[in-house]
């Protein structure tokens, strides 16, 4: 196999990936708190021995878009929405993790949790505890926690140490190295932040890739009848 076709199958792998993600985007277009990803293509120059070097198109590295989704109202008293830059903390088998997906309820034991079992945390680390048997629950902009008029918690709100280390888990999930308070984030009672998805650029990103990788297969198909024409003329000539 010729440079030419190296150079065009390593686009191909980067527009397949780029195709798996915006595939994977718009299944997530109804998932609160979602955010949509693409893929970031890179310029790679190497060089053989003594041959010219030849640019290579790579696409590994993905990009979170951080935009802030539309809010729902849900009116639910543990159906919380975050404002500006920050997360929600929530313990999980692998170690803590960050969400912006904010419907939560209590758990028989008072913990306030996620759909998958997941307990929120507060500022300290610690699994935040609702009371039993108060008759109100209020939650501030500052993530204060009072039921009954009486202060029993704060939800923690978080940002990423480095914001090149938040890297997209399962579903809604974000791992990062180190997490540290969020100060100018705010909370929002019974809102849900919905997917930042928008459906219809991501189809019309899915024609574009699409299109490009056609195009690309056909490059490599009309190479490869040029090899085979060359071979059978070499071939008749000996």
């Amino acid at each position: 196999m010729d440079t030419t076709a190296y150079v065009t199958l390593t686009r191909q792998s980067g527009l397949m990936r780029e195709m798996e993600l915006v595939a994977h985007n718009i299944a997530n277009v109804s998932t609160a708190g979602f955010r949509r990803e693409g893929v970031v293509f890179a310029e790679h120059v190497a060089q053989a021995g003594t041959a010219p070097s030849v640019s290579m198109a790579l696409a590994k590295a993905r990009l979170v878009d951080m935009t802030q989704g539309a809010l729902s109202a849900t009116g639910g008293t543990f159906d919380l929405a975050i404002t500006g830059e920050g997360f929600f903390q929530v313990a999980t088998p692998d170690g803590p993790r960050l969400t912006r997906a904010g419907s939560f309820t209590p758990s028989a034991e008072g913990a306030l949790v996620t759909p998958d079992g997941h307990a929120v945390l507060d500022a300290g680390g610690a699994p935040v505890v609702i009371p039993g048997g108060v008759a109100q629950v209020r939650i501030g902009a500052d993530g204060t926690i009072s039921a009954d008029g009486q202060a029993v918690g704060r939800i923690g709100l978080f940002l990423p140490d480095d914001p090149l280390s938040l890297r997209q888990q399962a579903g809604t999930l974000f791992s990062v190295d180190a997490a540290v308070p969020a100060p100018a984030a705010t909370v929002m009672q019974g809102m849900i932040e919905e997917s930042n998805v928008d459906p219809i650029t991501e189809v019309a990103r899915m024609i574009e890739v699409q299109r490009a990788y056609e195009a690309g297969q056909s490059f490599l198909q009309r190479e490869d009848d040029r090899a085979l024409r060359v071979i059978e003329t070499l071939g008749r000539q000996a």
